[in-house]
């Protein structure tokens, strides 16, 4: 009698463990494999607000721009009252006008100022405009040398040479000044065979009258006598053959920094 109980809760417990096993089994095959239908999709992460720019080493603008959206005094300090230069809305060659950008800025006076650099007589000054006097600013990754000596202009962006060829500079009682400047229009009405196909005004001045018609300016454009390239050839502006003005054209953008040495 007692083997016989015995065999019937053995007979238990087998059958116990194979309802557990069978159990187990179910829930192995009813979970979804790798490639069951996937159930509804999740939404995808908001975007954030502001994304940090990732700008390579080396490869950070040279320099920022803003046009004058209103004419107003460079001022020595902010909210100071010594004045360096009137900066108005247009350019002598009847441009928008821009200023470069140091991107320093000041609350003074209730009002935010920003220190820029402006075309000035006769060198550019820095100095300080109220902040609502200009509008968006814009990155440039130029900058054009002008070396007098070996009579060529050389291109960079984000530091690296792209483009160089022979220039005419200012002969010797008028010659182009020396100094650091910047690009402040790009033009194509000047349909004199004189200044070729395009030109470039620049903030520089020459301390004799130049040949650039926006008064006393120097600009870099193209000639109509190539063979005096490269040579003191100008009234203080400079110049290079048509095709590379166009080249020129092509590559450098207006902002760009200009040093002549």
């Amino acid at each position: 009698m007692k083997s016989a109980r015995c065999s019937g809760f053995g007979a238990a417990l087998v059958m116990g463990g194979l309802l557990i096993a069978a159990a187990i089994a179910v829930v192995v095959i009813a979970a979804p494999s790798d490639s069951s239908p996937a159930g509804p999709a999740l939404p995808p992460p908001p975007r954030p607000a502001f994304t940090p720019e990732n700008v390579p080493l080396g490869e950070r603008p040279v320099a920022y721009w803003a046009p004058v959206v209103a004419a107003t005094t460079v001022r020595d300090r902010p909210a100071g009252s010594g004045t360096l230069a009137e900066v108005e809305t247009r350019t002598p060659e009847g441009t928008a006008n821009l200023v470069l950008i140091s991107r320093q800025a000041r609350r003074a006076a209730g009002r935010l100022w920003v220190r820029v650099r402006a075309a000035g007589s006769p060198d550019d000054v820095y100095g300080w405009v109220p902040r609502p006097s200009l509008g968006g600013y814009t990155p440039v990754r130029t900058r054009l040398l002008v070396d007098r000596v070996r009579l060529t202009v050389t291109l960079f962006r984000d530091g690296r040479r792209v483009f160089r060829t022979g220039a005419g500079i200012g002969a010797p009682q008028t010659p182009t000044p020396s100094g650091r400047f910047y690009v402040r229009n790009k033009l194509h009405r000047y349909d004199s065979p004189f200044y070729g196909p395009v030109a470039f005004g620049t903030s520089a001045r020459s301390a004799a009258a130049s040949d650039w018609p926006a008064g006393g300016f120097v600009g870099i454009h193209g000639t109509n006598h190539p063979e005096l390239i490269p040579g003191r050839v100008s009234a203080g502006c400079i110049r290079l053959e048509n095709r590379a003005i166009l080249r020129l054209a092509h590559l450098m953008d207006v902002g760009t920094p200009v040093r002549v040495r």
